[in-house]
């Protein structure tokens, strides 16, 4: 608002002020001009466009003070700028009821575009998964048939590998007895030979057959004491220094497996598959040596020495293992699942069977025992089911979403 008009309201407004000459001039110059409508519109912005509209067109005598009227506009006349809110805000409030009517169908229409479902449940709750073959493509799904197999019985049993230091120095004093039995015997066979021919007393005669007594019987006494501690299976070998090297090097490993308790087994194993606690997936062949003659003192079973060649998984002295003791009798036959296959869900094995081309089911996976390239299942699943085996953790995520959804 310029000056001039700023000083003709507070004049009115107040009933009249004492007038200076630059105020008379001010108001002289200003006359012409508001005789003419040449008034200063101030600029257009958003507050000032909103406290406008807000203003009415027509005041009120109880809201506002009575304004005297100009020679320029009647007193009756409406505000221009109460005028040009008004449009203003109709004009947008027909704007913002076109945009809410458009906004409103494309959600009618996404609703009805939504897909289907691809989680069914059939008739006995089983999951099923349906996925085109564009699908399967983007997805890299593949599939295999499963094939048949077949294994002996099996017996779980637990133990840990066998520290070979004890064994070594059970060994060594066997050693180191019978070396000194075997000097103890050449020496009386020489003093006896002297005694024939008069060239050696009695006391050196009685006292050689005295130490090569003494000198067998420790002998005896070592060999038994390493029967006892390892059994025959160990004892009884040929090869003990080069078996000893062998499982010191760790290039061999000697473990111990026992029945759990309260089990009882007549038969003795023919071998055993070992399986690491670090990887229980990998079975690795044993060699069964014999039983050993102790019982355990944890489990409190019978228990096997078992030998491992070529100890790849590095097998170390102290390791709590987990065996399979293969038995003799009839082979249980089954299918072999890839180990690519299986999925964990809910603490449950589980494999994605392919029914149709775009149908695939989730099935439970009884994982018996391990297989080099997977599991040994022996039922549920039959020869020739093609199972997923690349993007079977996808299919289980879709399934969840679906669940979440």
């Amino acid at each position: 608002m310029t000056l001039p008009i700023l000083v003709m309201q507070i004049s009115k407004k107040s009933g009249g002020i004492r007038r200076t000459p630059n105020a008379s001039r001010i108001h002289a110059r200003a006359v012409p001009r508001e005789a003419f409508g040449v008034r200063r519109i101030p600029p257009l912005s958003f507050l000032f466009i909103l406290r406008k509209c807000l203003t009415p067109a027509f005041p009120s005598s109880a809201t506002t003070r009575r304004r005297e009227p100009s020679p320029s506009r009647p007193a009756s006349a409406p505000s221009r700028f109460g005028i040009v809110g008004t449009c203003i805000s109709v004009a947008c409030i027909v704007l913002l009821s076109g945009c809410e009517k458009k906004s409103e169908a494309p959600s009618a229409e996404s609703k009805k575009a939504e897909p289907e479902s691809r989680v069914k449940h059939g008739t006995n709750g089983e999951v099923i998964i349906t996925l085109d073959a564009a699908t399967q493509k983007l997805m890299g799904l593949e599939t295999t048939a499963l094939a048949a197999a077949s294994l002996p019985p099996e017996q779980r049993a637990y133990g840990r590998v066998l520290d070979p230091a004890s064994l070594a120095t059970a060994v060594a004093d066997v050693t180191t007895a019978e070396s000194a039995s075997k000097a103890s015997e050449a020496e009386l066979a020489r003093l006896k030979t002297l005694a024939s021919q008069n060239n050696a007393s009695q006391r050196a005669l009685q006292a050689a057959e005295a130490t090569a007594a003494r000198d067998q019987t420790q002998a005896e006494s070592a060999r038994l004491k390493l029967l006892a501690s390892w059994g025959p299976a160990i004892s009884s070998r040929q090869d003990l220094p080069a078996f000893i090297q062998s499982l010191g090097s760790q290039a061999d490993a000697l473990v111990q497996l026992s029945l759990p308790g309260g089990t009882h087994m007549d038969i003795a194993p023919i071998s055993a598959r070992v399986l690491s606690l670090s990887d229980q997936s990998i079975p690795i062949p044993a060699q069964f040596l014999g039983p050993v003659p102790a019982v355990d003192p944890q489990l409190q079973s019978r228990g096997f020495l078992f030998l491992v060649e070529s100890n790849s998984a590095r097998l170390g002295p102290g390791a709590a293992i987990t065996g399979l003791l293969i038995l003799p009798g009839a082979a249980r036959s089954g299918v072999a699942v890839p180990r690519a296959a299986v999925v964990r869900f809910n603490g449950t094995s589980w494999v994605y069977v392919q029914t149709a081309e775009t149908i695939f089911e989730r099935a439970q996976a009884n994982l018996e025992s391990p297989l080099p390239e997977g599991w040994f299942v022996p039922s549920g699943l039959k020869p020739g089911d093609k199972v997923v085996t690349t993007a079977a953790q996808q299919l289980l995520s879709e399934e969840l979403k679906e669940k979440i959804d």
